[in-house]
């Protein structure tokens, strides 16, 4: 039971004891019969203007509330309560039986007219409301006249009952005389009756409100330092206090889910951060090994607990290969053809939408079909990749935004990567033969120079070059001299490549770098090149293009030259051969022993 019923309900009693005393007061006393009468018509008199006060008010209540709330309800109670009220003549004639004057009646005749009149009202904003009038009745029951109305008749019921007060009031002076001794008795009744009121209220302040309020506030307390684990009262009755600690959990249970929401947020910036640091990364990385690296590192925590795979599409042969993975025990997957991935050939996501039915990826194994993400690593509207997510569960999937940007990055990476290797592979190899051109022989010479200064071992340099080149363009053309040189350069390539590196040094020339390979290993190599040339069957078309020979010079480091004249040693040994006649062998040895 709520305390302010608790609290009525201490005041209706300490009202009906004292009501009681004065009653004592009377019939002991025997105080004069008209103040008695004059008690009990004032009592009768209240009753009955109550009700046609409370009737009026009633009927006004109830068509309002139909009128705002449109409530059948209300209308139905409005229209059993108007069947159920009694004329004006009626309740007058109880008035008159009871000892009213004439003018009392004529006062409250008049008031009951006009209540009458605002019955009329009522039914007219109803019937309003029936026709869909809806504006029209709140016009009527809200407007400046009805209110008057009412007001009208809350005064002559007032003026009704002043009357009857004066009238009460001259007959208790009248017996005022007989009744002061009883009076005094009855005064110690009412401080008894305050004195009981005072003690049933203490009891329920301290017992129904400050020990309920000293443990609410203990919990407002710690709840205010976001103390949320702080369990609260269960204070189930139905009052004032009950309502509190209802309010206090339903603060706790909002705090709890701030703090959630505040720690999801927290995993958000986390997120985010870590994509910015991985895409900072990536744009540092100079090879594919560092992307890999870098995506090995960074996508466990960008999705803690999805074990993931990272895949390159080969174009030769036509296959997307596992190149990293994590979180996942099993063994490295086998390559698949693109097609067998459905994020691949759609270029998005795929499954798009979580939980939801969807075909399955083939290259996946059916056990993680129902947990598994495809996204695609796309670049320049190509598919360059593949990140494959598994284990992806509501618990441990995030956002799957934050997936397809780690995708999005990583597939720029490698973009950027294999562009950047095209670029190398175009600056550094000559496109017709494959072989390293003269760009980076500078680089590549003062790296096998320092390592045989430093590993004291000899460098040798072949100088090769094919005779005779011209005349084979004049007689059959520059495709039939492109062959000619690819020839040669394979063979100079399958020659050095166990020991060394080969050059195209000019148009018909190729230069080959033996490291730790002195004068005589030299002489080895360049022999098998020249008789592997001299061994060349050619055709062009159908045209014999005849035997090709080369002229091969020969230096080596440290025995003929030093680290800076090693080249121009091997080209004097090339142009002395030359002189000879070509199609010869000759070491820088061999001039200096001349």
């Amino acid at each position: 039971m709520r305390i302010a019923t608790i609290t009525n309900w201490a005041y209706g009693a300490t009202v009906c004891l004292t009501l009681a005393s004065g009653v004592v007061m009377l019939m002991a006393s025997n105080a004069d019969n008209a103040e008695r009468r004059a008690v009990e018509q004032r009592q009768i008199f209240d009753q009955l203007t109550e009700e046609v006060e409370t009737d009026a008010w009633s009927l006004s209540d109830l068509a309002r509330l139909y009128v705002v709330n449109k409530d059948p309800d209300a209308l139905k109670e409005y229209q059993q309560k108007e069947q159920s009220l009694k004329g004006i003549d009626q309740r007058l004639l109880r008035l008159k039986d009871n000892g009213a004057t004439g003018e009392e009646l004529a006062l409250l005749h008049e008031g009951l007219q006009v209540a009458d009149e605002l019955q009329d009202e009522q039914q007219a904003a109803l019937a309003s409301m029936a026709r869909g009038e809806e504006r029209q009745a709140v016009i009527l029951l809200y407007g400046k006249p009805y209110e008057q109305e009412l007001d009208r008749v809350q005064n002559q019921i007032d003026h009704f009952r002043l009357i009857l007060d004066r009238r009460a009031q001259n007959a208790v002076e009248q017996a005022t005389k007989a009744s002061r001794t009883l009076r005094t008795l009855s005064e110690v009744m009412v401080g008894l009756t305050a004195l009981l009121f005072l003690f049933v209220l203490g009891f329920i302040l301290k017992r129904r409100v400050l020990r309920p309020v000293v443990r609410l506030s203990d919990v407002v307390h710690r709840l205010a330092s976001q103390d949320y684990a702080v369990e609260t009262p269960n204070f189930n009755q139905i009052d004032e206090i009950g309502d509190m600690a209802q309010a206090i959990r339903i603060f706790r249970e909002n705090g709890l889910v701030r703090q959630q929401l505040e720690k999801e947020r927290d995993a958000d910036w986390a997120i985010r951060e870590l994509l910015a640091r991985m895409t900072q990364r990536l744009q540092g990385c100079e090879n594919f090994a560092d992307v890999i690296n870098v995506a090995q590192l960074f996508a466990p925590n960008i999705a803690p607990g999805i074990g993931g795979q990272l895949y390159i599409l080969d174009r030769d042969p036509w296959q997307m290969r596992c190149v990293a993975q994590w979180l996942i025990d099993d063994e490295k997957q086998l390559p698949f053809h693109p097609d067998e991935c459905w994020a691949v050939r759609r270029g998005q996501s795929h499954p798009p939408v979580n939980g939801e039915p969807d075909i399955t990826c083939y290259h996946l194994p059916e056990s993680a079909a129902n947990q598994s993400l495809c996204v695609p690593l796309i670049a320049q509207g190509e598919a360059i990749g593949l990140l494959s997510f598994q284990n992806i569960t509501p618990e441990t999937a995030p956002s799957r935004a934050y997936l397809e940007l780690m995708a999005e990055a990583l597939g720029l990476a490698l973009a950027n990567q294999r562009l950047r290797d095209a670029l190398l592979e175009k600056a550094l190899y000559d496109p017709l033969t494959g072989l390293r051109n003269r760009h980076h022989l500078e680089d590549k010479m003062q790296t096998l120079m320092s390592q045989a200064l430093r590993n004291d071992e000899p460098v040798s340099c072949l100088m090769i070059d094919i005779d005779h080149f011209k005349s084979i363009n004049d007689r059959f053309g520059h495709e039939a001299g492109d062959q000619v040189i690819k020839s040669v350069a394979a063979i100079v390539q399958r020659a050095v490549s166990d020991n060394g590196i080969a050059f195209r040094y000019g148009g018909e020339e190729f230069l080959a770098l033996l490291a730790g390979i002195s004068e005589e290993g030299a002489h080895a190599c360049a022999t098998e090149i020249y008789e592997g040339v001299r061994a060349l069957s050619l055709r062009y078309g159908l045209a014999e293009i005849g035997p090709v020979d080369v002229s091969i010079g020969i230096a080596s480091y440290p025995q003929h030259a030093q680290s800076d004249n090693l080249l121009r040693a091997a080209d004097v040994a090339l142009y002395r051969a030359k002189e000879l006649g070509r199609s010869r062998i000759v070491s820088f040895g061999m001039l200096e022993a001349g």
